[in-house]
């Protein structure tokens, strides 16, 4: 391995995707892919075992989405800073996953040398806004005001942000604190703790929530 190069892990749930971002990431001799995962659980394990600069992250995934793995890598892996490559440049999503630590947040539809220029940018210590996001993060602030800082969500606990997406998914308690190396009764609690700060009394409600805020995809 070259000295200097920015060591890169790619994380899609579409390997044909991670396949063609490693082959665009190929082409510029200062970059170097170091692995790839196809999930969140998978991406936070693989930055703690390869400690890459840079973690090229989808949002929506099964499992373990891109803001659950953000808010853990930021965590465990200071070190590695995220960018963020998806297709939704909704506020709904944008603003969880800036507030979860991302530093750049770029669109899949982006022209290679966006995307580059955002890796660069991060691994230099700045952060990176792909034109029409920076623009939602503008007009978000100027609409919403002090209401994105004070929402119910921003009051869960990271680990109450993760068993929410998760629950939301249709995932059981006994599957959840597998996934988060927890158990049932740690489960439980989170998911009582959290319906009471959302105000959401039953499943049906969670997963309405979950949806708007962005977390879990509106299945085509």
């Amino acid at each position: 391995m070259a000295m200097g190069k920015i060591r890169v892990l790619i994380v899609d749930d579409h390997a044909i995707l991670r396949e063609g971002i490693r082959a665009l990431l190929s082409l510029y001799p200062d970059i170097e892919v170091v692995g790839e995962a196809g999930d969140g659980l998978e991406a936070i394990n693989k930055t703690r075992q390869l400690s890459p600069d840079i973690v090229l992250m989808d949002i929506a995934m099964p499992g373990l989405g891109g803001l659950e793995a953000t808010i853990e890598i930021r965590k465990q892996s200071p070190s590695s800073r995220v960018v963020i490559l998806t297709q939704h440049d909704d506020s709904e999503y944008i603003f969880p996953i800036l507030r979860a630590g991302a530093s750049g947040y770029v669109l899949k539809k982006a022209v290679g040398t966006e995307l580059v220029a955002a890796i660069r940018a991060v691994h230099e210590g700045g952060s990176f806004l792909y034109p029409s996001v920076a623009t939602a993060v503008i007009e978000g602030f100027i609409q919403r005001g002090e209401e994105i800082t004070e929402s119910s969500y921003d009051r869960l606990t990271d680990r109450e942000k993760q068993v929410l997406k998760l629950i939301a998914e249709g995932r059981s308690n006994r599957e959840i604190a597998e996934m988060l190396s927890l158990s049932v009764k740690t489960v439980i609690a989170h998911r009582a703790n959290l319906m009471e700060k959302l105000n959401i009394h039953n499943r049906t409600e969670l997963v309405k929530y979950a949806i708007r805020k962005g977390l879990i995809p509106v299945d085509a």
